[in-house]
């Protein structure tokens, strides 16, 4: 299909970026690498009357040790989150579910904030971010605030970025040592995931983040309480769907995707316990 009919603006700047939303509103959306928006446009299940491209604000793409965390901008591609050397050693489990979105096309085009401001469950690195305790810094006309992951998703392509504001920074905290997993199933290499998870331990510390298992990426918060007060990784990956409220689709029903949490959640930390 076609989509409507739009029109066309190129921001330079970050700064210029936040400025045009502010001046359209929730008439506009912003265009980096389009795998997402494209698809809707042309099923008109969005019909934005601005594009404002920003492929090319080139002040918002980096990858930098900042202490406690590794900033990221919002405007980095997939390719470089997945090749960095600082995440790879400090937040190697982010780098690892990046090189697992789409294929090689996608994640040169694609960028971590476009994946993120999304907001879509079936998408990796949201879970995944979840998983990490993530911090979102998102900017608009009057400044800027900082959102913690587990406060930015809202329900089904919906978060608390304002018609006029931009996700500009992902902080995600080091991991320091602690072991990882990501394990993701699916019926063809490159689909969607029917469901995954994202996992870190370290000691009595874990975090684990579901994808597909709700209308938001879900942060299985009673398995990481299950093993801080001692319970085997067999009981606490049981307990994999507890905050969970999957939907059944062509795919699987709410029972397979139920049962699908609690294996890749038990294989996850296991592999993150050894």
């Amino acid at each position: 299909m076609i989509p409507a009919a739009f029109d066309y603006v190129r921001a330079s700047s970050a700064e210029e970026a936040i400025s045009l939303i502010g001046q359209y509103g929730d008439e506009a959306k912003f265009l980096a690498g389009g795998h997402s928006l494209i698809p809707l446009m042309k099923l008109r299940l969005a019909q934005p009357t601005v594009l404002i491209d920003i492929g090319r604000v080139s002040d918002l793409s980096y990858i930098r040790d900042a202490g406690e965390h590794i900033a990221i901008g919002a405007l980095t591609r997939h390719m470089d989150v997945e090749n960095s050397s600082v995440l790879r050693e400090h937040v190697p489990l982010l780098a690892h579910a990046t090189s697992h979105v789409g294929d090689p096309q996608v994640r040169h085009r694609g960028t971590i904030g476009g994946s993120l401001a999304h907001a879509d469950p079936a998408s990796d690195l949201p879970a995944t971010t979840l998983a990490l305790g993530a911090t979102y810094v998102v900017t608009g006309p009057n400044g800027s605030r900082e959102v913690a992951a587990a406060d930015f998703y809202q329900g089904y392509l919906t978060s608390t970025l304002a018609a006029d504001e931009m996700l500009t920074e992902i902080r995600v905290p080091k991991m320091k040592g602690a072991g990882w997993s990501f394990q993701k199933f699916n019926r063809r290499a490159q689909d969607w995931a029917i469901v995954g998870v994202a996992a870190w331990r370290r000691g009595n510390e874990s975090g684990v983040g579901l994808v597909n298992m709700s209308s938001v990426p879900v942060l299985a918060t009673s398995v990481s309480a299950a093993l801080a007060s001692g319970a085997s990784i067999d009981d606490a990956a049981a307990q994999a769907a507890d905050e969970a409220d999957p939907q059944a689709d062509l795919n699987a029903s709410v029972e397979y995707r139920q049962h699908l949490a609690r294996v890749l959640t038990r294989r996850a930390l296991t592999d993150a316990s050894s």
